[in-house]
Parts: C-alpha cells; sequence; structure tokens
C-alpha cells in the first residue's frame, strides 16, 4: 500500500524533495543546489533544464535514501518559486530561453509604461498586484518580443508559457500536462483574481496569446500523473511556496499570519473567502484552493532581500564561509553601533515598490568590524519584515497578536530575538523550519484523498517563542533611523534602456 507523500519544494537557490508519512513525520530527503545567473547587473535567470534534471534527481534521491520506490507514493505535491517564468517548446521540450526569476528588474521600463499609460489602474482593480517588475507577465512579454521566433510560435500555438509549477508539470509528466494553480496564476498579472481565469483584456494588454498559457486548476485536485523515480506517480497538489509555507504553519483561518524567510521574506496574513484591498501597496493574492470548493485569499508583503543579504555577506564580501556563522557574530555586540544596511539591491518591494533604490550601508566608521555588518544586515531583514506589519495593522485595522515564522533564516535564534525586537510582539517558530514542503504535502494529502488527520492536521510539534527585549524607546529610535537610511537608498539606480543582455 502506497503510504508516503513527496514534496517537491523548488525554490529560487535550491530544488528539495522530503518524504513524509500519512501521520506527517519526515522519512526522507534530497536537496540540490540551484545555480543563479546574473547576465547584467538587475537581471536573473535559472536553466530551466537544470530545474527540471533536479526535481527528478531529488525525488530519486529521497526514495533511496529511504529504501522506497515511486510506488510507496501516494502522491506528490510541488511547491515552486512564484513568478518565475520559462517559455518552451511542447514539441521539443526545449526552454526558447532562461528562466527569467522574480528577482529580475529588465521590465523595469515597461512598468513605468504601464503606469504612465494609465493601465497600471486596471492590474491592481483585476489581479489586487502592483505593476512591477517582480511578476510573470511583462517577463513572458520580454521573452516573446526578444527572443527570435518565440512571438510567432507563440501566436502558432507552438510555445508554452508558464511559471516554474506549468514547467515541471510539463517536464516530469512528459509533455501530457500543461497546468498551473490559481496561487500561482494569481502572480502573473493576468487573472482576475474574483472569477479564477485568465483575464482576455488583461492578456491583450500585455500581448500574451491565450493558448499559450496553462489551463488554471485548484491547489489540492487530481492533475494528472507524473514520471519519477521508475514509477508514475499522482501529482495532486500545485502550490506557490508561500501559500505552501501557509499550509504548512496551519495559517487556515482568517487573521492567521507567517513571515517565511527564504531568499526573500514574504508575510502573508490569511483574509478567509474576502478579496483584501490595501492602502499600502500590499497585494492581494490567492491563498488555496481545494478541488469542488472556494478559494480563499490572503495579504500578502514581500521583502525581496532576506536570507539573500546573508548569501550576499558570504560570497560577495566574504566575510562568512557559513550562513550559521551569523548568529555567534551578531551576538558577540551589543548593537549595530550606529550602522544601518538596507539590502535594496534590486529595488525596494512592499511597502515602498521603490526600482530605483540601491543598497548602501549608513554610519559606517573605523570604529565597525565584520560582526557589526553582519549584525546590521539580520536587523536590516527584521526592518523590512516590521515596516510590512505596519502597513497589514493599517489596512486590516488591527495589530496582529504574534508572528508564525518558517524559513531557512528562521533557524537563527539570534535573528529571530532581534525580529521579536524590532517588532514588539512574540515571534513563533515552527517546528520545522521546511514549512513550505510540509505545505506542499499537506495540500498533495488532500488532492489525493487521504485520510484526515496526521498530515493534515495544524502546525506540527512543539514551537519555540522569542520574546521582545526592547524598550519601546530603543525600538523607535532605531526605526526612526531604519527610515532615515531607506531614504538615502532612494533614486540610485538609472533606468537601463538595453533591457536585455
Amino acid at each position: 500500500m502506497a503510504d508516503l507523500v513527496a514534496a517537491l519544494d523548488q525554490g529560487t537557490t535550491s530544488t528539495r524533495c522530503i518524504l513524509y508519512d500519512l501521520s506527517g513525520g519526515e522519512v526522507g530527503r534530497a536537496q540540490a543546489e540551484l545555480r543563479q545567473h546574473f547576465p547584467r547587473p538587475g537581471l536573473v535567470e535559472h536553466d530551466p533544464a537544470e530545474i527540471l534534471q533536479a526535481a527528478r534527481a531529488v525525488i530519486a534521491e529521497a526514495l533511496a535514501a529511504t529504501g522506497a520506490s515511486a510506488a510507496d507514493l501516494a502522491a506528490l505535491g510541488i511547491a515552486n518559486q512564484r513568478e518565475t517564468v520559462v517559455v518552451w517548446d511542447p514539441r521539443s521540450g526545449r526552454p526558447l530561453h532562461n528562466a527569467i526569476v522574480w528577482q529580475d528588474t529588465r521590465t523595469a521600463a515597461a512598468v513605468r509604461a504601464l503606469e504612465e499609460s494609465g493601465a497600471g489602474t486596471l492590474v491592481r482593480a483585476r489581479t489586487g498586484l502592483v505593476p512591477a517588475t517582480y511578476f510573470s507577465a511583462l517577463k513572458i512579454a520580454w521573452i516573446l518580443d526578444n527572443v527570435e521566433g518565440a512571438r510567432a510560435a507563440a501566436e502558432r500555438g507552438r510555445a508554452r508559457c508558464g511559471t516554474v509549477d506549468s514547467w515541471l508539470a510539463f517536464g516530469l509528466s512528459g509533455g501530457g500536462l500543461h497546468v498551473t494553480d490559481v496561487t500561482n496564476a494569481s502572480r502573473t498579472m493576468l487573472m482576475d483574481l474574483a472569477t479564477l481565469a485568465f483575464d482576455d483584456e488583461l492578456l491583450g494588454l500585455f500581448g500574451i496569446p491565450p493558448a499559450c498559457l496553462a489551463e488554471i486548476r485548484p491547489s489540492a485536485d487530481r492533475h494528472g500523473e507524473v514520471d519519477v523515480a521508475g514509477g508514475r506517480v499522482a501529482l495532486t497538489a500545485l502550490v506557490g511556496d508561500q501559500q505552501a509555507a501557509m499550509l504548512g504553519q496551519g495559517c487556515v483561518a482568517p487573521g492567521d499570519a507567517k513571515c517565511t524567510y527564504g531568499t526573500g521574506g514574504f508575510l502573508l496574513v490569511n483574509t478567509g473567502g474576502a478579496i483584501p484591498t490595501s492602502r499600502h501597496g500590499l497585494l492581494a493574492t490567492v491563498s488555496a484552493q481545494q478541488a469542488g470548493a472556494p478559494a480563499t485569499y490572503a495579504l500578502e508583503g514581500a521583502v525581496a532581500v532576506a536570507g539573500a543579504a546573508v548569501t550576499w555577506l558570504r560570497d560577495g564580501l566574504g566575510i562568512i564561509s557559513d550562513a550559521r556563522e551569523t548568529a555567534a557574530l551578531a551576538a558577540g555586540v551589543a548593537d549595530t553601533a550606529g550602522l544601518y544596511f538596507v539590502p535594496a539591491f534590486g529595488g525596494l518591494f512592499a511597502p515602498h515598490w521603490r526600482p530605483d533604490a540601491r543598497g548602501v550601508l549608513v554610519g559606517l566608521t573605523a570604529a565597525h568590524g565584520r560582526a557589526h555588518v553582519v549584525r546590521a544586515a539580520l536587523e536590516a531583514i527584521a526592518f523590512q519584515v516590521a515596516d510590512l506589519l505596519d502597513a497589514v495593522a493599517d489596512d486590516l485595522g488591527a495589530p496582529l497578536g504574534e508572528l508564525r515564522v518558517d524559513g531557512g533564516v528562521a533557524a537563527n535564534d539570534v535573528f529571530l530575538q532581534i525580529q521579536a525586537d524590532v517588532l514588539g510582539l512574540p515571534v513563533r517558530r515552527a517546528a520545522t523550519t521546511e514549512a513550505t514542503a510540509l505545505g506542499a504535502a499537506r495540500a498533495a494529502a488532500l488532492g489525493a484523498g487521504l485520510r484526515p488527520g496526521g498530515l493534515l492536521g495544524g502546525a506540527s510539534g512543539a514551537t519555540t517563542v522569542f520574546t521582545p527585549g526592547w524598550t519601546a524607546s530603543r525600538r523607535e529610535d532605531a526605526r526612526r533611523r531604519w527610515s532615515m537610511a531607506l531614504e538615502r537608498s532612494l533614486g540610485w539606480a538609472e533606468p537601463d534602456p538595453r533591457g536585455a543582455p
């Protein structure tokens, strides 16, 4: 009897597979790093073939390490980096261009033109999104307009366009599936949040032929079968990684909130069946949908650089050799001694939406050392999330009582204490920092119709709570000076007229 559920978590910097038994216990895992390609400053790409190859490999490795086979899998669920797009030839299965990653800013000029034309109002009203380089529609349009033959192929029905979930479903099924789910589709600037369908007016606005796009399905559903590790397995969940983390954290009731600290930082608050609105540039997005049930929604704020700041300390500056060093270094100094770091490497996301911002270190003196820089980087993540929570509290009319957290950076106790200090709120860490994978597994169990309980329960295991230690005056002064530093990051980026490598 098949008694395992596989969660394929395809993220910005890695691809991992975690196997769960039906009680929700982890029984095996495998992971592969994903190479980042930076053709020019502001441009970020992935190799779609590498993504697909890694997906196959980590599923096979996790099964082998567990002594299991594909026949032991009751279901497979996929959680994926959202907004990143792939365009491919469905006959050969070959991509027409590298995947353009959510962080990529090559479409900045197109965003400005969109706003200047007045079409930004339509985008906000239909999709709940703010026109930005972050989202998928302009990335797809860029490939169609800049890759030779791509637009003609799409118009003849000989190209497929989609987010990473669609690419993986297509590749793992041998070309048999071209599907996406409501959570991923809601991040494209092409789907009407109310109808849960691609909008003809938006498709026309961005010049994207409808035939090249995937069928929109519920997140938890029987999407079809895929070939993995030499066997056929039911694909029963597709879900954007941040929405998957909500399921993994048990954020299923209105008002539940979580923040996932991965490459970026992503705060989502469940709003139930109500499509939220924001006065602060926060986003309305689909939270999840089970087949046969209505969709639920969330209010979201995204920080472009969270764990990526730690990666930069390691790979860019070379002042650490491992992310785990940041805890001891940051704890080794009482504070940053007046140093503030704004990691606006490619602009600022919510609630500021300033693509012209760039990273700055403010207040630097000869007395500062690497420990101060490391602590300033951790504080920068915390300050950005605090800005998001202020916006959420104003939009919803009430402050949050606590923040649930997960993701790689959430393994750092020193950072989470800083986050609680900056927020003035308790911060509750999940029993597993792999909430995204757990959420994908839960969605897969729902889609497969597996029995309730166990894997389908709420937040799993004992949690750890970090309570604020700063005085109110220290918190207010630190956030005031952070705002001053933020102002100094604005207006640095000049428009790049090339828009292409």
